[in-house]
């Protein structure tokens, strides 16, 4: 089916791109062609493009032009597994359209907007050949993977070979109900604490001669989650700590256990480092169980990009195409946006993020076009 509605002569249509990106079955760490998609459009366009594959991960960084102002725009092709492909309206990896709608796994999250980039970008390149500055992109394999050899990696191929951006937007879907209405410039910290405590078997009978690894483990989670982390700051909400899982493995009613296990997971503001955390949990932790283990997995720290030129840049190019005002946002989940901070300022805008990871994930092909115009209209803005 491709009953989509017409779009106007003279524009890049993203509609295309993205079928032809969503065809792509790159369900991480695989690539299945997403990559050359993107970059035979930008070799098209001027762009000089690198492969920079690490590991089962391919990844591509493309720059056209030279010095300041350098906008980077970064987004993942990697989609994560659609399930049971039988239940999808339309087979997730089809690109059907139907009834103005695009569906396909990553055509929100987010094959979709890096199409409307490159269509944005064609449109711009054509108005504004030899515009200042640079643009590049940074297209990763292993965003909704581990996140070990994608965008941190190609930062640090960036970074030795004098690439690094003044600038970057990161081009996740972050729009809540129309687009344009959101942009994150920022996120919060997350870690995971995996608890070991070991114990003392014995009969429950007698439990002067054991040591209960469980009454110990739940006196330090009943101080861990006895008050709030804090009341949030001036962009973020509170620092929330969840206790995610408990494991005791013992079938027998009447034995004390000799080991009890659980799982946190905390989201942490700016009040807060991962380093300090880690010490609150082990000080906690050794004051109520000794005889434990505590491994600690920080997926990013938390991060802000302070208002100003380039946020105002963005919520210029929103207000022009969208004729709405963006509310500048912290929440959510982590992106690779955490990893771009340390280099440069980075902000997050792109689709409505209604149906990504959904059974059924999909995009209104308008809403496409106009995203290809709201980023047109961020690159006018960012090199001007």
């Amino acid at each position: 089916m491709t009953d989509a509605p017409a779009h106007r002569e003279g524009a890049c249509d993203p509609l295309p791109i993205a079928q032809a990106l969503i065809r792509c079955r790159s369900v991480t760490p695989a690539d299945d062609g997403a990559l050359g998609v993107v970059q035979r459009v930008l070799e098209g366009l001027g762009f000089t493009c690198w492969r920079l594959p690490f590991n089962e991960v391919d990844n591509l960084f493309a720059r056209r032009g030279q010095g300041s102002p350098h906008l980077c725009y970064a987004g993942h092709t990697d989609v994560v597994p659609p399930g049971d492909e039988a239940a999808w309206r339309f087979p997730p990896f089809a690109a059907t359209v139907h009834e103005g709608v695009l569906y396909g796994r990553g055509a929100c999250d987010m094959k979709g907007g890096i199409a409307a980039f490159l269509a944005g970008l064609s449109d711009f390149i054509a108005a504004h050949p030899g515009h200042p500055g640079s643009i590049s992109l940074l297209i990763t394999g292993d965003e909704e993977g581990p996140s070990v050899d994608g965008t941190r990696r190609v930062l640090e191929w960036m970074a030795a070979h004098g690439h690094i951006p003044d600038m970057c937007v990161v081009g996740e879907p972050t729009s809540q109900v129309a687009l344009g209405d959101t942009i994150k410039i920022g996120r919060r910290g997350s870690m995971t604490a995996h608890v070991t405590v070991r114990g003392r078997q014995g009969h429950s009978a007698y439990p002067q001669k054991a040591d209960n690894p469980v009454h110990r483990l739940v006196a330090a989670l009943a101080e861990l989650t006895a008050k709030p982390l804090d009341a949030g700051s001036d962009w973020f909400e509170p620092s929330t700590l969840q206790v995610t899982g408990l494991r005791v493995d013992n079938t027998a009613a009447n034995v004390i256990p000799a080991e009890a296990r659980a799982f946190l997971n905390i989201r942490f503001n700016d009040h807060h480092r991962s380093e300090a955390l880690s010490a609150w949990l082990s000080e906690v932790l050794s004051r109520h169980a000794p005889d434990h283990a505590l491994d600690i997995r920080v997926s990013g720290e938390s991060f802000l990009t302070q208002p100003g030129p380039f946020v105002e840049a963005l919520t210029r190019a929103v207000r022009r195409a969208t004729n709405q005002a963006a509310r500048l946002d912290t929440g959510g989940g982590t992106s690779d946006a955490r990893f771009i901070t340390a280099h440069c300022p980075v902000a997050e805008l792109g689709a409505v993020g209604s149906t990504m990871h959904q059974r059924d994930e999909c995009v209104p092909v308008e809403e496409l076009r106009a995203l290809a115009r709201l980023y047109r209209g961020v690159i006018a803005e960012c090199l001007a």
